[in-house]
C-alpha cells in the first residue's frame, strides 16, 4: 500500500518548499497565494536503515523501499468551503488523500506576503480547520435526506442516521470529526461513504525561519494552547537547502545538517510520524532477487501481510517462516536462523510484528 500525504495550509507558509525538500521534485514555490492550482505528487522512498542491513546478508539483485506519496495541495483560504479561492478543486484534492501535514507558518518574512496580513499561527490553524469542517458539514446536510429515507425503509439504516445526525451537531460546534468519540471501529466505518475530510489523521507542522532553527522556536511553539497536539518544528527553507546540496554532494550536506544541529532529515521525521499517526508498520522479504519493505496497519495478521503482496498468497495461506529483523541479522540469515533452530513458523492467528522477515508458505489450488 501506497501511503498518500496531503501538504495543506493557507496560501504562502511554505507547503510547496517542503514539498520541495521532501520529494526533490521542485515543487512550485512562489511568493504569491495559489501558486499551486494543481496539485504537486511526488512519490519517494521509505527512509529505512533495516533494508540495507538485510542486503549485505543476501546480496539481492535489488532494494525495494516503502513509499509515501506527498501532494502538495495548494493554499485553502477564507471561503473554500463555499468554492472560495478555487476551494472546490482544493478540497476534492484533500479527499483522496490518506491523511494530511497541515503546515503553519511561524517565520515571518520582507519578502512573503501572508495571505491575513500577520503571523497568527492559532488564527491560521482555526481558519483551516473550520474550513474543513464547514465543507463537512455541508456534506452531512446534503446526505441526511437520503439517510433519513434509507432509515424510514430500513431498520438496520438508523444507526447511521443517528450518527450522521450526532456528528452534524459535533461538527457544528467547531469540532473535528477525528475528534468525535466513536463507541467502536465499527461505529467509525458506518460514517466511511461520506468521506469526511476532517475525519483524516493530521500532523501539525511548524515553519520557522532559518535563523530559528537553532534556537527556541521548537520549544516556545505553543502546542498545548494551539492544539493540544504535538507539533513537528521544521524549517522548510533549510530542509530545501539540505535537499538540493544533498543530490550534488551529499558529504556537504551531511555538514551542513551537523551545522545546524539537525540529526535527520524533514523526510525521516514526518514518514515516521505519518506512520505512527496512522498505525502503520513495516515486515521484509529478504532473497536473491530483492529485499522489499511492504507496508501494513499494525495488528494485521499473518494471511493478510501475505495478500498485501499478492491476494493468492492469503486466499492459499499455509505458514509464515518468520524472524525478528535482529534475530536474521545476528544469525546472518535463514540458513543462520535454521541452524540455531530461532527461523519460527507462524499460522494464520500470528500478527505480524514490526520489523518482521517473512517467508510465505501457500497453496496455489486454495
Amino acid at each position: 500500500m501506497t501511503l498518500s500525504i496531503g501538504i495543506v495550509g493557507l496560501p504562502n507558509v511554505g507547503k510547496s518548499t517542503l514539498f520541495t525538500a521532501l520529494t526533490s521534485q521542485g515543487g512550485l514555490a512562489t511568493d504569491y497565494p495559489f501558486a499551486s492550482l494543481e496539485p504537486n505528487v511526488g512519490v519517494v522512498p521509505v527512509p529505512d536503515d533495516r533494508l540495507q542491513a538485510l542486503a549485505d546478508i543476501v546480496n539481492p539483485g535489488r532494494i525495494v523501499p516503502a513509499a509515501v506519496e506527498f501532494v502538495d495541495i495548494a493554499g485553502l483560504a477564507r471561503g473554500a468551503n463555499e468554492g472560495g479561492g478555487m476551494g472546490n478543486k482544493f478540497l476534492a484534492s484533500i479527499r483522496e488523500c490518506d491523511a494530511l501535514i497541515q503546515v503553519v507558518r511561524y517565520f515571518d518574512s520582507d519578502h512573503v506576503t501572508h495571505s491575513e496580513g500577520s503571523i497568527n499561527p492559532e488564527r491560521d490553524v482555526d481558519i483551516l480547520n473550520t474550513e474543513l469542517i464547514l465543507a463537512d458539514i455541508g456534506t452531512i446536510e446534503r446526505a441526511l435526506p437520503r439517510l433519513d429515507k434509507d432509515a424510514r425503509r430500513d431498520k438496520d439504516a438508523l444507526p447511521k442516521h443517528k450518527l450522521a445526525g450526532q456528528m452534524l451537531n459535533w461538527l457544528s460546534e467547531g469540532n473535528r470529526a477525528a475528534d468525535y468519540a466513536f463507541s467502536s471501529p465499527e461505529e467509525r466505518k458506518l460514517l466511511w461513504d461520506l468521506h469526511l475530510i476532517s475525519m483524516k489523521p493530521m500532523l501539525y507542522v511548524a515553519n520557522i525561519s532559518e535563523d530559528e532553527l537553532s534556537g527556541t522556536a521548537a520549544q516556545s511553539a505553543p502546542t498545548a494552547t494551539l492544539l493540544g497536539k504535538e507539533l513537528i518544528v521544521v524549517s522548510a527553507k533549510i530542509e530545501a537547502d539540505i535537499t538540493e546540496l544533498a543530490a550534488e554532494d551529499p558529504e556537504a550536506a551531511a555538514e551542513f545538517m551537523q551545522e545546524t544541529g539537525l540529526k535527520e532529515g524533514g523526510l525521516v521525521r514526518l514518514i515516521h510520524e505519518a506512520y505512527k499517526l496512522l498505525g502503520l508498520q513495516s515486515f521484509f522479504t529478504a532473497g536473491e532477487m530483492e529485499v522489499k519493505a511492504w507496508t501494513i496497519p499494525l495488528g494485521t495478521k499473518a494471511p493478510q501481510a501475505a495478500g498485501v503482496i499478492h491476494t493468492d498468497f492469503e486466499k492459499g495461506f499455509i505458514k509464515a517462516e518468520t524472524a525478528d529483523f535482529a534475530s536474521y541479522v545476528e544469525h546472518g540469515g535463514e540458513a543462520g536462523l535454521r541452524a540455531v533452530g530461532k527461523l519460527r513458523l507462524e499460522g494464520k492467528d500470528y500478527v505480524v510484528q514490526d520489523g518482521d522477515v517473512m517467508h510465505f508458505r501457500f497453496s496455489k489450488s486454495k
